[in-house]
């Protein structure tokens, strides 16, 4: 078997990568949360995993009723939300999601 490996050089650490991708996460969450809709973070604490160590566990519930088309929020409930839950060991991320009303 033949393996190759490809790098590709970039303008910043690992580290600068890291913190850049929290921030714009945090930013896009920001912008999205408008009029009682959007990201509310029922959960954010440090999680340790036996196989992949330290990391950071989050819960986050989207709210996404005004983002429907007209004919899904006639038979989706006026409180309709995905619930995502996020184990981050960066650089390795397990994201579970699961819908309110299902």
């Amino acid at each position: 078997m033949l393996l190759k490996e490809y790098r590709i050089c970039m303008p910043l650490t690992v580290d600068e990568y890291k913190i850049g991708q929290l921030y714009m996460i945090s930013k896009h969450s920001h912008e999205q949360s408008d009029r009682g809709e959007g990201v509310e973070v029922v959960q954010n604490e440090p999680f340790e995993d036996p196989n992949h160590g330290n990391g950071q566990f989050t819960e986050k519930r989207v709210y996404l009723n005004s983002k429907l088309p007209s004919w899904a929020r006639a038979v989706v409930p006026k409180i309709f939300y995905v619930t995502e839950k996020a184990w981050n060991y960066y650089p390795y991320t397990i994201t579970e999601y699961t819908v309110s009303f299902i």
